[in-house]
């Protein structure tokens, strides 16, 4: 009888290393790192400097910390993390994950061919009619996600003067 039972001990289970690597990256660093280039270009925007914030801007969209962010806000983060577009793709494992940061990268832009988006008519709030959306890939999520790191602090030097940069990351 005694052989029959379960070990007493749980074991943990044990993730692949794509998934062990991408859960211990250093986040908190990222996010440091992307928040310094984004206050620079707002500061540059706020003094008239548009050379260096079109710099600072390519310089963003280059950076290892902004697309992985990047591709954490739309394969983790985002409410649509599990909608799927066109190619039928409705979660990314890590080593997809790793991949899909190599080539957000903006020197393979100019390879990537672009797909359509998926089209569904959702109702419209508090009325009988449908209004169309449209649901890109994930990939393109991620080129969107990491352009808007980059112009989102241009912005808001522009619209919103008197308030402190890039204030729409650290509202808590």
């Amino acid at each position: 009888m005694r052989d029959t039972k379960a070990p007493s001990m749980k074991r943990k289970a044990s993730l692949d290393p794509e998934s062990e690597s991408w859960r211990k990256l250093p986040w908190r660093k990222f996010e440091q790192q992307t928040y310094r280039i984004q206050k620079r270009i707002f500061q540059a925007e706020q003094r008239g400097n548009h050379q260096a914030v079109h710099k600072l801007q390519k310089l963003l969209m280059k950076s290892r910390a902004a697309r992985l962010l990047a591709v954490r806000r739309v394969t983790q983060d985002n409410q649509g993390k599990k909608t799927a577009g066109v190619d039928g793709v409705k979660s990314v494992p890590p080593k997809q994950r790793l991949d899909m940061v190599e080539r957000l990268h903006p020197k393979h832009w100019k390879r990537i061919k672009p797909q359509p988006v998926r089209r569904v008519y959702i109702p419209k709030p508090g009325k009988a009619e449908k209004r169309p959306l449209g649901i890109p890939v994930m990939e393109t999520r991620g080129h969107q996600a990491l352009v808007k790191l980059a112009l989102e602090p241009e912005w808001e030097a522009k619209f919103e003067a008197n308030v402190r940069p890039v204030q729409s990351k650290l509202a808590a």
